[in-house]
């Protein structure tokens, strides 16, 4: 496929994840910018990419969108900020990179970014507005809810299921069978053994809710960690 022939992409906002996002595109896509709400950002990035406000929606009407908001401190808010922008859901592109393995009887989701090294067994289902970053394993049967993040080097186990607007910290293991709430977060290399409620801060081995002076000491350092993946 020449670069003619690739699709064109527009990918929302500048930040860590949409970085990442450029070096999955492969032959399938040809980048034709940035879109960001932050006026600081916007112009030429230092790889000369273009960064313009939302109006880039309108002027590249054949252009698919990849939205990537999100960070630890801002996970539950990405529904809201990608429904927000008004596409629908079919301009949203799935962009997956080359080296990743994904069965071909799982189900991905649209507006899903998927990098590299990552393998998808046997009907794993990804929802729709998931990222998953680089070198994780999603075995067979689990589920990915939509909207959620899933860091690097994570495993979820057979069955396992991440319910809709989680964050699953890079290193982290969740064990087969066990869910995650929705709306929660999985501290960086947790081991998650047991269920977990929805809309809590877990982490450790095993992994354990993080509250009252445990939450005070150790989240502020662990969503600081966290936001330096998508920190530009």
């Amino acid at each position: 496929m020449s670069c003619l022939d690739a699709t064109p992409l527009l990918i929302f906002p500048y930040n860590g994840n949409a970085l990442e996002a450029v070096d999955c595109l492969g032959e399938a896509f040809r980048l034709v910018g940035f879109i960001d709400d932050t006026p600081e950002k916007q112009g030429v990035d230092r790889y000369g990419l273009p960064i313009g406000d939302r109006s880039g929606f309108a002027d590249w009407p054949q252009a698919q969108v990849l939205a990537v908001p999100g960070s630890p401190s801002s996970y539950r808010a990405r529904r809201q900020i990608i429904e927000g922008l008004g596409i629908r859901d079919s301009r949203f592109a799935r962009v997956i990179h080359p080296s990743a393995r994904i069965s071909r009887h799982a189900v991905i989701g649209h507006n899903v970014l998927i990098m590299a090294g990552v393998v998808i067994t046997s009907n794993a289902a990804i929802g729709d507005h998931v990222c998953v970053l680089p070198n994780s394993v999603i075995h067979h049967d689990a589920v990915v809810g939509a909207w959620s993040l899933v860091g690097a080097n994570v495993t979820l186990c057979g069955g396992s299921v991440i319910g809709e607007n989680c964050y699953i910290g890079s290193g982290s293991t969740v064990m087969n069978g066990r869910q995650v709430g929705a709306g929660s977060l999985v501290g960086l290399g947790s081991n998650v053994i047991r269920n977990v409620q929805p809309g809590v801060i877990v982490a450790g081995n095993p992994a354990r809710r993080l509250e009252g002076k445990a939450r005070t000491q150790h989240v502020p350092q662990l969503l600081g960690e966290l936001d330096a993946i998508n920190r530009i």
